[in-house]
């Protein structure tokens, strides 16, 4: 299998797996279960930034990573814009293993101020956006350093989401790919 599990144990991050509970932009659970997979290849990169956070007193949180391409079907009935969501035509990174959507937590386990919250689909999300404090703009950078220095291309209008620069060279997967699902069974 392509992909490959991460687990905070394993990986020395903290996940929050948004879409597996209503506290996300649908207001309801997408996923039935919780669980974190990349591409190894992106996962290779994530190990790279958890590194390279680690001495400067911080964790990755994690809110999203793969995300089956049948889960992309129902963000997208909610909200069809391109400007925060890839048409599930043209197919998601997520849907490839090789996106992942994270914020900084500090040695206490708090969540840095990003200006936003994760999935906050406004111009306050952009990560060049200067209405957002001082600080919150300082600690996006902290991110979009570690990020990148790691490998990891970013989006602009989402503070939280990076992706692997050449994302559409891996095939788009299911949740019959994963060795347990992550979606409700689908009746008949």
């Amino acid at each position: 299998m392509p992909l490959v599990e991460i687990r905070p144990e394993t990986h020395h991050v903290a996940l929050d797996i948004a879409y597996a509970t209503a506290r996300n932009f649908t207001g309801t659970p997408v996923y039935a279960r919780a669980a974190c997979y990349l591409h190894a290849d992106a996962e290779a990169r994530l190990a790279r930034a958890v590194a390279s956070a680690r001495p400067l007193g911080f964790r990755l949180k994690v809110f999203d990573a793969f995300r089956p391409a049948e889960a992309q079907w129902k963000l997208w009935a909610v909200r069809p814009d391109p400007e925060f969501l890839a048409d599930p035509r043209r197919g998601s990174p997520h849907s490839r293993g090789v996106a992942v959507d994270v914020s900084l937590i500090d040695g206490a386990g708090r969540e840095l101020d990003m200006g936003t919250g994760f999935d906050a689909f406004t111009p306050l999300s952009h990560h060049s956006n200067t209405e957002i404090s001082a600080a919150a703009q300082r600690n996006r950078l902290l991110l979009l350093g570690l990020m990148t220095e790691a490998g990891w291309d970013f989006y602009g209008k989402e503070w939280w989401h990076y992706q692997l620069f050449d994302a559409r060279l891996y095939p788009l997967l299911g949740d019959r790919d994963l060795p347990a699902p992550m979606m409700e069974p689908t009746p008949g």
